[in-house]
């Protein structure tokens, strides 16, 4: 039996392959996420969630799309904490930049309601929403080079206590009527904000994690707008406000953000060889051949 290949069934070969390989490649991926996720949990004896958000790109045109804190997430954060046993401590990596404020306060009372340890890991950070679901832990793990956020409400494009300072600030015969009913929205949203933050932190004080005397302090610094909604809260600061911050990420939790990549545009913007390097006192002689450079060179930074 003679079998014959022209060129077009070379070519039919080859589409099917390569609409096939990004499919084989998905699987693969799930399945390693899946595997890793289920030697963290049986690790640490408890319910691993994930709630991971990075730029996503539509594949048509390349249109970076903002991902946040959505209703279909707190859907699916609320299904696994039911899922969960009340004896089965919660573990949350967060990597978010906040996002709806009714999707935040559903997950954060989960949180609070869930009988067992929840303890919150920030790899990189957690903004705003994602301060607000830390906040609702019972310990939160970060880098040492994570941030949290300030959670004072925004109103558009405007936190709500600059709305206020202008209505102090101004005559009122100044301002026009569109103002001062903004501003009585950002009025009631600073105080419901502030109610709910202070229901997630009373919540830590059985535990012993939280003074009470740093209630206020706390409750003060992030709602009120002393610091721009972006600003970045080192784990230092936040330790200072009286947070329960611990230091210090187990490294299954960096193997874990590896499996989630930031989606690839076109030319990477950060490079380099990723091996760690073991620490050496001496390095590569300068002034010797290029071939015993390079030999230096791979005693002085060996990889593990």
């Amino acid at each position: 039996m003679n079998f014959s290949f022209n060129f077009f069934d070379l070519f039919w070969i080859f589409l099917i392959i390569s609409s096939l390989q990004p499919l084989w490649q998905r699987r693969q991926m799930q399945y390693r996420r899946f595997r890793a996720l289920q030697e963290f949990e049986h690790k640490r004896k408890s319910r691993l969630i994930l709630l991971i958000h990075r730029q996503e790109s539509i594949s048509l045109f390349g249109i970076p799309v903002s991902r946040y804190i959505s209703i279909e997430d707190s859907e699916q954060v609320l299904r696994a904490i039911r899922l969960t046993p009340p004896d089965v401590p919660i573990d949350l990596i967060l990597h978010t930049p906040g996002g709806l404020v009714l999707a935040t306060e559903q997950i954060a009372r989960a949180l609070i309601r869930h009988p067992s340890k929840v303890t919150v890991f920030v790899p990189h950070y957690a903004m705003s929403g994602g301060t607000m679901l830390a906040l609702a832990s019972d310990e939160i793990v970060m880098d040492a080079n994570a941030v949290l956020g300030p959670v004072d409400p925004q109103l558009g494009n405007t936190a709500a206590a600059s709305i206020l300072r202008v209505v102090e600030q101004k005559p009122l015969e100044a301002i026009d009527d569109e103002t001062l009913m903004m501003a009585d929205l950002a009025g009631k949203a600073i105080k419901q904000v502030q109610r709910f933050v202070r229901t997630l932190l009373l919540d830590d004080i059985p535990k012993q994690k939280i003074d009470p005397e740093h209630i206020d302090r706390i409750i003060d610094f992030l709602t009120t707008g002393q610091i721009t909604h972006d600003c970045p809260i080192t784990v230092e600061e936040a330790s200072e406000l009286g947070l329960p911050i611990t230091v210090g990420l187990p490294k299954a939790i960096y193997k874990l953000m590896d499996l989630y990549p930031q989606p690839q545009g076109g030319r990477p913007s950060v490079q380099y060889i990723p091996l760690p390097y073991k620490p050496t006192p001496t390095l590569p002689d300068t002034k010797s051949s290029t071939l015993s450079g390079a030999k230096n060179l791979r005693e002085a930074l060996p990889y593990d």
